[in-house]
């Protein structure tokens, strides 16, 4: 796990998942104004994922073949596909609250309570640990962490203001 987890932190894939988990917040975010049933949830994060994916992966082959004139091979591709299954995983990140809220193990309101908390410390934690491998001091991590969280708080506390 060690391993998987710095191969992770070094790759491009990083920032994918924290643009998907940004994603994913604002979606749950946004759902629950009027909170529509768990599985209902489910389905908005991964058709939305889906959307999200096929878009990432039609733009970033468009860029490619325009940028090099020429079609994408099977090593373009798997970094493409793994981009593209980070991005992913961002969004349907917070489905597995609703999974929980869906066979009764947890509260529907407490799914979205806890995925918007998730997703916020889900990026926060992006951000700590790429100013950490970056050479940053511990104070200096806290601070980019906490920066980079806001994104999230903001977006919740513009739900609150707003309803």
């Amino acid at each position: 796990m060690r391993s998987f987890l710095r191969a992770h932190l070094g790759s491009p894939q990083v920032a994918r998942v924290v643009y998907g988990a940004i994603i994913g917040l604002a979606l749950v975010v946004a759902l629950e104004a009027h909170p529509p049933a768990p599985h209902a949830v489910i389905a908005t994060l991964l058709g939305t994922t889906v959307a999200v994916a096929l878009a990432e992966l039609y733009s970033e082959l468009i860029g490619f073949e325009t940028i090099r004139r020429r079609k994408a091979g099977g090593d373009e591709m798997r970094q493409l596909y793994a981009d593209v299954a980070a991005v992913s995983f961002g969004i349907a990140f917070p489905a597995v609250f609703f999974v929980l809220a869906a066979v009764d193990v947890i509260a529907d309101d407490a799914a979205f309570t806890i995925a918007k908390w998730a997703g916020l410390g889900l990026i926060g934690l992006y951000g700590f640990a790429g100013a950490r491998l970056s050479g940053a001091g511990l104070r200096t991590s806290m601070i980019q962490a906490t920066a980079v969280a806001l994104i999230g708080a903001a977006l919740i506390g513009l739900k609150a203001v707003v309803h």
